[in-house]
């Protein structure tokens, strides 16, 4: 008897398991059933096909005009002739387009790339259920038509058409669909779009998607990236409003929650058939959800966005300033009866690039730029609590050592947000060619009046400078600095908090030597 119930448990699972629901990368319930209709294939962009849906004599290929009524099965492209594995394939000048029962704008625009959850083009491997990537590029989204689809790829960056064009592009494709008899009233048309913005997340949330009309979400691909710092928040929130809501009824409360994991992406990329997660481009992130089982519904309209949560004030203020500055990237992927708000008009392929780091730049500093500073005689300049972008300018031979645990502050208002800050003192140290001499400028500010005002005691070298208060409005001070006090190379300066209560703060370190 004793091992019968483990033997019966073991029944009753596989009969349970038998009788769930297919999910994703299952066959499907009714393979064997041989339905009406046939299976058709159209080629393109190959030699062995017409010169008129090739890049040697247009940039507009149509790669399928079909027919309906109809369901587009899957999507191929192969990589361009030239590509050897383990390179890059294309990048966003080629856009993939879709245009159902006669429409004369598209339902899919996207670029290429990015359709297939490879954005930008900068991976030679996507593997999920829906979309893949290995030395070709293909989609299983099923997209019924009525009367008639027309599949293109719109190429519009700066080649013209030709062997040249063609050798950069993809070298052949097909598209697979199966002819139907009729498509109920109620299946929807598969739509695709993709958007590209930075901004401040703390004043405006980045919308991945509005349209107007009843459909449902079944998906979409992010992506994240600092300009200027080598972090990013994984804090958002990802919200949808469904049918003209103001408070979203579906909001996932964590950005790396939302695609399926949590405390922040993973170390390593996560490939998996609904969710994903993979490092993008210099110190970004890229991720991906299909929502196959829990698709989102909506009736009359639907607006997808990124944002922070109603309580979170302190993530709203910290992502108010510059420094925090976020780019956005997204595909997004759903269904829709009837016709679809139209598509935001797509960027130039310059402007679909992904922003290069740049240099942070203060603005309420002496000197326009690091070159306008060297030519004044600069060789170091420090924006005191600005992260991984503290060090403004340097010349070899010329840093700053400070405590990482001295706080860094970036949310105070006005062109001078930041600074480092301790309730009692902290030390920064210049580490300069020995014997330099020049002149030292520091910035102290008190924009928000820190209990009613702070007070501190500034020494450099171990020479006490001065007690400075009132500088609500911001003051440079100027210490000059012969040779003896860099005989060693380094250069001391404290900053010590002189009334009770309040705190020590340092905003700017500049060092001239003309």
């Amino acid at each position: 008897m004793k091992h019968f119930i483990p033997l019966l448990s073991a029944f009753i699972f596989i009969a349970w398991y038998l009788d769930q629901p297919v999910h994703a990368q299952s066959l499907p319930s009714n393979l064997a059933r041989v339905a009406p209709g046939d299976t058709k294939a159209v080629n393109a962009l190959w030699r062995e096909n017409p010169l008129s849906v090739q890049f040697r004599t247009t940039t507009n290929v149509v790669v399928a005009d079909l027919k309906g009524p109809a369901e587009i099965t899957m999507i191929h492209f192969a990589y361009p002739a030239h590509h050897a594995p383990g390179t890059y394939s294309v990048n966003r000048d080629v856009r993939l387009r879709i245009f159902w029962d006669g429409e004369t704008t598209p339902s899919v625009d996207c670029p290429l790339v990015d359709f297939f959850c490879d954005p930008n083009g900068e991976r030679d491997w996507v593997n999920t259920a829906l979309v893949n990537v290995r030395q070709g590029f293909n989609a299983y989204f099923p997209m019924p038509f009525r009367k008639s689809a027309r599949v293109e790829l719109l190429y519009d960056g700066p080649l013209p058409a030709g062997r040249g064009l063609e050798s950069r592009m993809p070298c052949y494709s097909y598209v697979c669909y199966h002819t139907l008899q009729q498509v109920p009233a109620d299946t929807g048309y598969f739509c695709a779009s993709w958007r590209q913005e930075e901004l401040l997340l703390g004043l405006k949330e980045y919308v991945a998607l509005e349209t107007i009309g009843r459909g449902k979400f079944v998906g979409w691909n992010l992506t994240l990236r600092s300009p200027y710092l080598d972090k990013f928040p994984c804090d958002e929130n990802e919200k949808f409003f469904i049918d003209g809501e103001t408070n979203a009824s579906v909001e996932f409360q964590g950005l790396e929650d939302s695609f399926g994991f949590s405390w922040g992406f993973p170390p390593t990329e996560n490939l998996f058939p609904l969710t994903g997660y993979f490092p993008f481009h210099t110190n970004g992130a890229a991720a991906y959800r299909f929502f196959t089982q829990d698709a989102i519904n909506f009736h009359k309209s639907l607006k997808v966005s990124v944002g922070f949560g109603d309580t979170e004030t302190g993530w709203k203020e910290n992502y108010s300033v510059p420094i925090h500055a976020l780019q956005f990237s997204s595909t997004v992927y759903w269904y829709q009866i009837g016709p679809h708000s139209p598509l935001p008009e797509m960027p130039s392929p310059a402007q679909r690039e992904p922003e290069p780091r740049r240099l942070f730049w203060p603005a309420g500093l002496p000197y326009s730029s690091p070159a306008d500073f060297q030519a004044a005689g600069g060789k170091l300049l420090v924006g005191c609590g600005l992260s991984s972008a503290e060090t403004l300018f340097h010349e070899p031979g010329y840093s700053v050592t400070m405590d990482p645990k001295i706080q860094q502050w970036v949310i105070w208002p006005g062109d001078v947000f930041y600074c480092r800050m301790d309730r009692r003192q902290f030390e920064a140290d210049l580490n300069l060619p020995k014997g330099a001499q020049g002149t030292l400028r520091l910035y102290i500010t008190d924009p928000d009046n820190f209990q009613g005002g702070r007070k501190e005691t500034i020494v450099v070298g171990g020479d006490t400078i001065g007690t400075f208060e009132n500088f609500q409005q911001g003051r440079w001070i100027d210490v000059p600095v012969g040779p003896e006090k860099t005989a060693d190379g380094k250069l001391s300066i404290q900053i010590i908090n002189a009334r009770h209560g309040s705190n020590a703060v340092l905003s700017n370190i500049m060092w001239t030597e003309k």
